[in-house]
């Protein structure tokens, strides 16, 4: 699968709407009863970012985007101005954000991760396009240095430390991240409101597996 390393521009993705999605299989039994399953062990965010009124050059960026992505063919990354740090939107990232594993005193890979938690229950989602630059990890509390304790791959969020955390210590890390897209659409339709600003109702995006 081609994927580009380019994110959306964020000028135009903030005001869009959408979130997660999941697939739930319910089947109604004789008794009133219900049996659920779900095939889906993630979910799957969509994403629509409609442009309104907008001036020339944005209509012009979009464009320019969704042709230099082939449409569907090339996916790319899409900031969820409601979801994209380690911490709450409002907070500033901190390396103690998210747990992303403990040491075994052998493993020197790991990938980053992000928990969401409501009540007892939680959910971990893997973090695969964080932001160049936004990462900063600890280990037991103790600060590490990139290129000196470990190295991040951008494009997967895979971490691994030059040495191995001793065992049981707690490997934790702060971030912002992207989101993986591609266009739900081979086609983009534009209106010319005015001379100077045009509007593209409905540009819809979902989320991919990388």
């Amino acid at each position: 699968m081609s994927f580009h390393e380019i994110r959306f521009p964020a000028r135009l993705s903030f005001g869009s709407h959408g979130g997660p999605e999941r697939r739930t299989d319910i089947v109604t039994l004789a008794n009133g009863h219900e049996e659920r399953n779900s095939p889906w062990a993630h979910s799957r965010r969509r994403y629509d970012a409609g442009i309104g009124m907008r001036s020339l050059d944005d209509i012009e960026a979009l464009i320019a985007f969704f042709e230099a992505r082939h449409g569907q063919l090339h996916g790319f990354r899409w900031k969820d101005w409601s979801d994209f740090k380690s911490c709450k939107p409002s907070q500033d990232i901190g390396r103690e954000d998210q747990v992303i594993a403990h040491g075994d005193g052998q493993t020197t890979v790991f990938q980053l991760s992000k928990t969401y938690r409501s009540g007892e229950q939680t959910y971990v989602r893997q973090i695969q396009k964080p932001v160049p630059g936004s990462v900063i990890v600890a280990v037991h509390g103790v600060d590490q240095t990139e290129g000196v304790h470990f190295e991040l791959d951008n494009e997967t969020g895979v971490l691994t430390f030059f040495a191995p955390p001793f065992d049981g210590a707690v490997i934790s890390a702060g971030y912002e991240f992207d989101v993986p897209v591609r266009f739900d659409t081979d086609r983009i339709q534009t209106s010319m409101a005015n001379f100077q600003a045009g509007e593209a109702p409905s540009v819809p995006v979902v989320e991919i597996r990388v």
